[in-house]
């Protein structure tokens, strides 16, 4: 168990010298967030002012056709958006796994190279997503419950999905057949994995904390506000990273289990002991 920890952490620790060597990888995480928020905010504007907010809590309304339609836009568009800036991301990782050197310009090609398997995986998880939320709806307790389980199902089994579609361009079947027999050998290490993550990006977010504390502790307001402004941004990049961190170690993971091949910015042995059942 220990083993699988610091494989965890050392896996994570070498996705980090990844982007180290790809700082504009950051820039995929940016541009989808900005991307979110617009269509988020281009959804809800229109909304606000009027009773339709309101109205959409109760269930009568939750479970009407049209409601149900846009949500199902609305996921569509954001499912897109999220993939869309991972492929690139996925893209570059796999350039830099070879030894080369990848530019953002070689992330948003490999993206557009695979816009059919993109826009279909997002018709995919739109659908699931309305199907969990017409789940949820049905009980204020059991229905969520329920979703809550699925959706933890659908996460885990789809984890492979995105470098499936963009570097094999196979159909939403193909793709979720294969994440689902790859996830089957590597579960267990693709959760150590993603704890390794956390365990960084958890330190990361103590630290990106440390400007707003001692702002606070310095009691002057000027100190306050400084330190509050440089935490946000702080935890604005440690957020970037999380995410840029979290689709390298996938793609570096499907490399290794799919593909048989290490990245040569990871260990051999390493990757070895951590996909070894004991």
């Amino acid at each position: 168990m220990f083993d699988r920890i610091r494989a965890g952490w050392t896996l994570a620790m070498q996705s980090l010298d990844v982007l180290k060597a790809d700082k504009e990888l950051l820039l995929f995480p940016l541009m989808s967030g900005v991307s979110l928020a617009v269509v988020t905010a281009s959804f809800l504007l229109p909304l606000l002012g009027s009773d339709t907010l309101q109205s959409m809590e109760s269930r009568e309304q939750a479970q009407e056709p049209m409601l149900y339609a846009a949500l199902f836009i609305f996921y569509f568009i954001n499912y897109f958006i999220i993939m869309f800036f991972n492929a690139g991301m996925i893209g570059c990782a796999m350039i830099r796994f070879e030894g080369g050197n990848p530019t953002v310009a070689d992330g948003f090609r490999t993206s557009l190279q695979c816009l059919p398997q993109l826009f279909g995986w997002a018709l995919v998880s739109a659908t699931v997503g309305v199907i969990l939320r017409i789940i949820e709806s049905r009980s204020e307790s059991v229905g969520r419950i329920v979703a809550a389980i699925l959706g933890t199902a659908w996460n885990v089994t789809t984890y492979f999905v995105l470098p499936v579609l963009v570097l094999e361009k196979v159909g939403p079947m193909d793709a979720f057949k294969r994440s689902t027999d790859i996830i089957k050998r590597t579960w267990g290490e693709a959760l150590t994995a993603n704890l390794g993550i956390g365990a960084v990006v958890f330190i990361m977010m103590i630290l990106a904390c440390l400007p707003a504390v001692l702002g606070i502790l310095a009691g002057t307001q000027a100190a306050m506000i400084t330190g509050v402004v440089a935490t946000i941004i702080c935890v604005i990049l440690v957020s970037l990273i999380s995410s840029a961190l979290g689709t390298i170690i996938t793609a570096a993971l499907y490399e290794y289990a799919g593909n048989n091949r290490v990245p040569v910015q990871f260990d051999r042995q390493l990757l070895e002991q951590a996909f070894t059942h004991k």
